[in-house]
């Protein structure tokens, strides 16, 4: 007797798409998907067919508020960690650090606490209701900028934008798709997606096109995007989460420094204590993926282990090229 297949994870069901989604696809760009069969380019970026949905109906209903705070961020470019910062950092009043037993970065994985809005809430529903978000709204999502909802460019709402270094974006890109992949579909070799990465084929890739939109409108509207690098956050965590607060309008007080929040909300949103939390090692995503995948190293030149010394000089070099006369590096 065949044994039967266990059903598919969330993540990979690529059918239930919405007639407009499905009207879209055909017209689109397409090329062979990291984890998903295949990537359609829309608005210049790459997303599964499920995805793109999200990203449809997001732009579609979602209406922003002045209040609200969005973490926009490449993909594996250290979203968890932030996700927690962002999570604790503003509600520390509500959850306070003293007593950390009952915070609900202990019991609650923080992809959780802060939805990403077209891979959660608009990948789910249509038209979610989102009444139950008290105020600031805390969102995340990979959307460019060129694809965020009309309200969001409109609204006084601020936007925090995470990136990293492309070498150690892409080795943590492919270690986690790989970790996605059911074992009947095999691992993708470091080569064949490394080729992908630089011709820019990765999930809301190119990476060059994504950073450089948020770059350019950090530097035209400085109170609206914070532009933050993974790497001087690991160097400077006090530094840039204290200018994190200033910029979000939740500056730590005296008392507050005295009582070393700061250090207090770094130390529950630790690389070494997220990942042991019990969610985190043993829970699962709604959405199917295993929470322990998003904990992998969290170190900075993870890549000197994988990249050949070619590869190396071929990414530098992209680099170069796409970032030249912006002012960005890294």
């Amino acid at each position: 007797m065949q044994k039967s297949q266990p059903p598919k994870p969330n993540y990979l069901k690529e059918d239930e798409l919405t007639q407009e989604c499905m009207n879209l696809i055909p017209s689109l760009p397409k090329e062979k998907g990291w984890v998903a069969t295949t990537l359609y380019k829309y608005q210049g970026f790459w997303h599964p067919a499920k995805q793109l949905q999200g990203v449809l109906s997001c732009q579609k209903h979602f209406q922003a508020q002045d209040t609200d705070i969005l973490l926009v961020t490449t993909p594996k470019s250290g979203t968890t960690w932030l996700k927690a910062i962002l999570f604790a950092l503003v509600n520390r009043k509500i959850y306070p650090l003293t007593g950390q037993d009952h915070h609900p970065l202990l019991s609650n994985n923080p992809h959780m606490l802060v939805p990403f809005l077209e891979l959660k809430l608009y990948i789910e529903d249509e038209n979610p209701n989102l009444s139950s978000f008290t105020n600031p709204r805390l969102f995340s999502t990979h959307l460019p900028y060129k694809s965020l909802p009309n309200s969001i460019k409109s609204s006084q709402g601020k936007l925090v934008y995470l990136c990293r270094n492309p070498k150690d974006t892409f080795i943590s890109l492919w270690a986690f798709t790989n970790k996605l992949r059911l074992e009947e579909m095999g691992t993708n070799s470091l080569e064949e997606v490394f080729e992908k990465f630089c011709r820019g084929v990765s999930l809301y890739g190119p990476f060059w096109d994504h950073v450089l939109g948020y770059w350019e409108e950090s530097l035209k509207n400085p109170e609206k995007v914070f532009f933050l690098k993974y790497e001087e956050m690991k160097e400077q965590p006090e530094l840039h989460l204290k200018k994190l607060a200033d910029f979000l309008g939740c500056s730590f007080s005296f008392k507050e420094k005295k009582q070393n929040m700061i250090e207090g909300i770094l130390r529950i949103c630790s690389f070494d204590n997220l990942s042991n939390v019990e969610v985190n090692k043993e829970g699962k995503l709604p959405s199917g993926e295993d929470c322990n995948a998003f904990f992998r190293t969290g170190k900075v030149g993870d890549w000197k282990n994988y990249l050949s010394a070619e590869m190396e000089v071929c990414l530098d070099k992209i680099c170069e090229e796409k970032l030249y006369g912006s002012g960005l590096k890294f």
